[in-house]
Formats: structure tokens, sequence, C-alpha cells
């Protein structure tokens, strides 16, 4: 899921997404959104869909990410969060019914549970109270919306999230419990923010073994391709990240060969295509050299186009491991690809 934080993916045009890149559903930030443009104006737009013109699906988090950035500015109590806005320091409570009745005027098709995510490190009896207090929210979370509508005239699904550090047995507890919840998806927070990735993987395979297979499992805030690859290979379903974007503004290009930083002067001269074997990712011939002179001269299309190649390389890589899963071949292919994309050119 290209990540459109204030109801936009930066730098790249909704009609990219759809048509170009061929994204089927983007992700937008509760916390953000809620602060600027905030509620009044998405339920006049008729939701973000209306607000922003996405016609197809979109995922928000809860906020509880956002909120543990906040670490100087925010106080945690069993209710929920009081925070602070990074924008104009008015205050704020998150609680896990409000933050449903806010995804719900945001307009998600997919609504997730509040939570807490916990910084690593962090020692075992934090982890322990957070994760419980996660599962007590969640309840919460489920009564909401079990009591309220849908709006704007379309369902809108709840996905509860693991927790649990990087603690096995708090992630199995977590995991037993979430997915006991019996909901239509299932997502594990807290991980990707400073473990080693091996435990990342570790605490991934554990909770995937627990939560139905029948159900997507949604892996937040990863990766690198090669995170991708490895992820969907212990039975990981769902991504997001910011990594395509944010790393395509400043130079750094994936692709099928590896990672290319697109600033460096061994480009200067290069007019072959940014994907060597000839694969175009991007509506247009822009070649290696092209592309770094726009870097180098500060033009905004260099962004803009570096941007567009990295969510359609992207798309294109969990397109292709779905062909291959179906083919059979999957992980003699993943093998493969882990070793090229890991490569810098």
């Amino acid at each position: 899921m290209p990540v459109g934080t204030a109801g936009a993916v930066k730098a790249v045009h909704f009609k990219e997404l759809a048509d170009d890149i061929k994204a089927r559903i983007i992700l937008g930030n509760t916390y953000h959104l809620y602060l600027r443009p905030g509620l009044d104006v998405l339920e006049k737009a008729g939701g973000l869909h209306h607000f922003n013109g996405w016609k197809k699906p979109i995922l928000t988090d809860s906020g509880g990410y956002q909120v543990y950035s906040l670490a100087d500015r925010r106080k945690m109590t069993e209710e929920g969060v009081i925070f602070q806005s990074h924008i104009d320091g008015s205050r704020h409570i998150f609680t896990p019914e409000n933050v449903m009745d806010i995804q719900r005027s945001i307009g998600a098709d997919i609504i997730m549970a509040f939570d807490e995510c916990t910084p690593y490190p962090c020692d075992y009896d934090y982890a322990r109270q957070s994760a419980e207090r996660t599962h007590r929210w969640l309840h919460r979370c489920i009564e909401r919306i079990k009591t309220t509508e849908p709006k704007y005239g379309y369902q809108q699904t709840l996905f509860p999230i693991v927790q649990g550090s990087v603690y096995a047995d708090l992630r199995r507890i977590s995991a037993e419990t979430i997915a006991g919840a019996g909901a239509a998806g299932n997502a594990i927070g807290g991980l990707s923010v400073g473990e080693p990735i091996e435990i990342m993987y570790e605490m991934t395979d554990l909770v995937c073994r627990i939560m139905p297979s029948d159900k997507p499992r949604y892996l937040m805030g990863v990766g690198t391709p090669v995170n991708i690859l490895e992820s969907i290979a212990l039975g990981i379903d769902m991504f997001d990240c910011v990594m395509p974007t944010r790393n395509g503004r400043n130079g750094m290009l994936f692709t099928c060969n590896g990672i290319i930083n697109i600033k460096n002067e061994k480009w200067k001269e290069d007019f072959s295509p940014v994907d060597a074997d000839g694969t175009s990712f991007v509506d247009g011939e822009y070649s290696r050299a092209y592309l770094r002179h726009l870097f180098i001269s500060g033009e905004m299309l260099g962004p803009m186009i570096a941007s567009t190649h990295n969510l359609a390389f992207y798309l294109w890589l969990v397109d292709e491991a779905r062909e291959r899963i179906m083919a059979g071949d999957f992980n003699q292919w993943k093998n493969r690809m882990v070793q090229r994309l890991s490569q810098r050119l």
C-alpha cells in the first residue's frame, strides 16, 4: 500500500497511482488527517475518497504509531492517550472509541484498532503491560464498531493489531488474542522499529503460525524489497512503507538488479533505462543520465519520476510474487531475487 499520510502520496498523482502504478489501495494517517484538514472538512466533503478523488480502497492506521513517536508530547492512561499537536501544541485525546469514530469520519474502508506501539529496546514488564492494554483497547474498539454505523454508504472493516515487542511468549499470547477476535484481517505492529532484522523475521514467523491463514495478514511499516519477499515467504499478505517515496525523493531507486543512488557521478553519461534489463516501470523512457541531471539540477521532476518508479517497482514485485506462488516456484524465485535486490549498483 503506497502511503498517503495526509491524503496524498507525496510527489505522485492519483491518476499515475491508479493507471500506471496500478495501486489497489492506499494508506492514510489518522493522526495527521484528524489534525489537518480536520473531521469537519472531511465530513462536509463526504469523506476522504470525495475529498482527494481516490476511488479505490483506503486503509487508515490507528494513530498509535504517531502517538508512540510523540514520547515527549503525550501521556498514556487506561482511558487512552492525551497528546499535544505537533502543529500548534493544542491538547487532544485518543481513546479506542473516538479513534473508531475518527476513522469512520475519515471514510476508511479498513480501520485499524487503537494500539500502543512499543519502542525498541523495551523491557519485558512494560511490553507485557502494553500488550495487555492493547488487548483491552481492542475489545472497546470492537464494541464501538458493533454499535455504530458505517459512514458514506459502504462497509468499514476493523483489523486488530498484534503487539508484544520482541518477546516470543508475549507475541504468542497477543497473536492468539487477536486471532480469537475473528476479524476479517489481522495486523502485526511494533516491528521494524529498530530491532535486528533477524528478530523481526522471527517474530513475524511466530505470529503467522498462529493467525488464520485464510484471512489477510498485514505487517505494518515494512519495508525494503528484500524484507517484503522474506516476509511473504513467512506468510504475510499486506504491507505499507514510506520507503519507495521517501527514498525516491532522495535519489535512491530500487531496480530488478539492485539499488541505485542516482546522484552518483557514475550515472552522468549512462543513457540506459533506470532498470538495466529494459523493464520500464514508469510511463516514458527516462535514462539514468537524465534522471541524475534532474536531481543535480534541483528539478522537481526528478523526485516525481523516482517516486513513481519505486512505487511501480514495489507493485510489480508483489504482483510477481503472487504469480510465482500460484505457479509453485516462489521460493526458488525469491532466493534469486533476494541476492539481486541486495546489491548496490
